[in-house]
């Protein structure tokens, strides 16, 4: 079990940007599968603010949504839920208010974070937060074991089973720590992490039969196969949306 003070946040953290759509138009907001979980913040039309813990997606969610400025801050796979105090499987698909993670002394922080100068201030808000909001000090001992699982499905070998001979485990053994800690399992991670390599080949190339092998597909057939069974769109369709502007207008 680590206590708050044990918990680096930078350390945890993947990525932080800002979204700030042009004035009066809907940004499109797209959550595909990709094995992690992220905090949103937005500052809506009339001074709310709503934030969100955002669980890790088995499917695709393709939605446009209004708001003033915005912050996304996504965790590393594995890194989130000692944060959170909550084990991955309670966030899956879903969006989960802060104060229901952190209780009603965290209703004030999505203002701190959406007011913030920039993007070290509002991780230095983060920490501080973490550091004073009643919660849970969540660490199993299968913690490392999973964040290098994940490395390896998505840099060396997407086979589970091998994985889990690296690391010596069974297989049953890592799904169980993968459900806790990142809230999929091996396999659905890892045919999240093809997904995604497929879609960053997309911005240099239109070759899909190239763009299946280099992923890790069997072939363009199957890639496609994965693309409607996760994204509900063909590769083609899903590379069409991404290339319109974000503030565009999607029928």
């Amino acid at each position: 079990m680590y206590a708050a003070a044990d918990i680096e946040v930078s350390r945890c953290v993947e990525r932080a940007d800002w979204v700030q759509p042009d004035a009066g138009c809907a940004q499109r907001v797209d959550r595909l599968p990709d094995g992690r979980t992220a905090l949103v913040v937005r500052a809506l039309e009339g001074g709310s603010v709503d934030a969100h813990f955002v669980g890790p997606r088995t499917q695709a969610v393709l939605k446009q949504a209004r708001f003033r400025r915005a912050l996304l801050i996504q965790f590393k796979p594995g890194w989130s839920a000692p944060m959170l105090g909550v084990p991955g499987s309670e966030l899956t698909d879903r969006y989960v208010s802060i104060e229901d993670v952190w209780g009603d002394s965290a209703r004030e922080l999505g203002y701190q974070l959406v007011e913030a100068s920039g993007v070290s201030e509002a991780l230095a808000r983060l920490a501080d937060a973490v550091a004073r909001v009643p919660r849970a000090r969540w660490q199993p001992p299968s913690t490392r074991l999973v964040r290098r699982a994940a490395y390896l499905l998505e840099h060396e070998d997407p086979r589970v089973a091998h994985v889990a001979d690296t690391l010596g485990v069974s297989a049953r053994h890592l799904r169980r720590a993968f459900i806790q800690h990142i809230g999929v399992a091996p396999k659905g991670f890892a045919r999240a992490a093809r997904l995604q390599r497929a879609l960053r080949l997309v911005e240099r190339s239109n070759d899909w039969v190239r763009i299946a092998a280099a992923a890790g597909y069997y072939d363009q057939a199957h890639l496609i196969s994965d693309f409607r069974r996760l994204i509900g769109l063909t590769p083609s369709a899903l590379a069409a949306r991404i290339a319109l502007p974000a503030g565009s207008p999607m029928s």
